[in-house]
């Protein structure tokens, strides 16, 4: 389910600009947002559903808690292996009808 809220987006952009989330099952999205962040917040709902959704948080928090250390907080992010498949794949619309399970793991 697609909720559209600028304001839950900028409750969450602590450190940058969020212009999507996805809390599964919902993705929050802002006003104006394009159609590779919609498909950027798909890739995150099969992460959340391969993990049965707290495999998907402890992994995310760890990773990204892990990042801060070695980068600034924007990179530490990026840096997290499910935002570099949703970020590497979310310019192809048909990604989901073709993605391996866990394709996130070779990242």
């Amino acid at each position: 389910m697609i909720i559209v809220s600028d304001r839950i987006c900028d409750f969450f952009s602590w450190f940058f600009r969020v212009g999507g989330i996805t809390l599964w099952p919902f993705i929050i999205v802002r006003k104006e947002t394009s159609q590779k962040t919609i498909r950027h917040e798909k890739i995150h709902i099969a992460q959340y559903n391969e993990l049965l959704v707290i495999g998907f948080l402890l992994i995310y928090f760890f990773e990204w808690i892990y990042n801060i250390f070695h980068y600034d907080f924007k990179s530490a992010y990026r840096m997290i292996r499910f935002e570099k498949e949703a970020y590497a794949n979310s310019k192809h619309p048909e990604y989901l009808c073709y993605r391996k399970h866990y394709a996130w793991r070779k990242l």
